[in-house]
């Protein structure tokens, strides 16, 4: 189940994310996420590192913390 949702995560950084993908190939400056490092390599490590659950409920509590009072390039590393 972790292979499958590390993959999942792969997939995604690499054709719909605005940092990783296809669209943050063209504008290589431009940075979405306010996190270091971004949401998707956190959940990518916090799930790694932990497993499914706990890892996705930590990469689920890194998303919501996201809002417009979050400050640039802020460093979050996982626990």
């Amino acid at each position: 189940m972790k292979e499958v949702v590390l993959r999942i995560i792969r997939w995604y950084q690499k054709t719909l994310s605005l940092d990783h993908g296809f669209y943050g190939k063209l504008r290589p400056n431009y940075r979405v996420c306010k996190f270091i490092p971004t949401c998707s390599e956190y959940g990518y490590s916090a799930i790694d590192k932990y497993g499914v659950l706990k890892g996705g409920f930590l990469a689920i509590k890194r998303i919501l913390r996201c809002n417009y009072k979050t400050a640039a390039g802020t460093y979050d590393p996982v626990p």
